[in-house]
């Protein structure tokens, strides 16, 4: 039995437009995360194993420090926001999320990726991205009735 909610595709698709805005967050928050860990890795000569500060810490550091730790868990709220809807995080650089769903009564992955505007692919539990099928007009038809 899955651990995330079995949704229909309408319910999915509904989603559709707060997970195309979460994403774009999502890209913008990693891309800071990096600049900011790259910039500690600068600062420090290496990478730090953690975002605390330390007393040994000019000032600067420890701010860019709080400021990475920050952006680290509004990061991970959000992902963790997104599982309780439902998805299942298969690439966070890409946007790529996965549902679980119900494809002519066999147990799917609703399959989504930043950018698309509607769930218009699925694949088999066992399967990755590469084994993406469209859903075909037909079956969507079935689907949202």
């Amino acid at each position: 039995m899955p651990d995330a909610p079995v949704l229909s595709l309408e319910a999915v698709n509904a989603l559709v437009p707060h997970l195309n805005v979460a994403i774009a967050e999502q890209i913008e928050r990693r891309s800071e995360i990096e600049a900011k860990l790259s910039l500690l890795t600068e600062m420090l000569g290496e990478a730090p194993d953690d975002l605390e500060p330390t007393p040994s810490d000019s000032e600067k550091v420890a701010a860019l420090r709080l400021e990475a730790r920050e952006i680290v868990a509004a990061y991970r709220a959000t992902w963790n926001d997104l599982e309780k809807l439902g998805a299942v995080v298969k690439d966070p650089k890409r946007g790529l999320l996965d549902f679980y769903g119900h494809v002519e009564g066999q147990l799917v992955w609703l399959c989504w990726q930043y950018g698309e505007t509607e769930v218009s692919h699925y694949h088999g539990l066992e399967e990755g991205f590469p084994g993406r099928k469209a859903i075909a007009h037909g079956v969507k038809k079935r689907l949202l009735n």
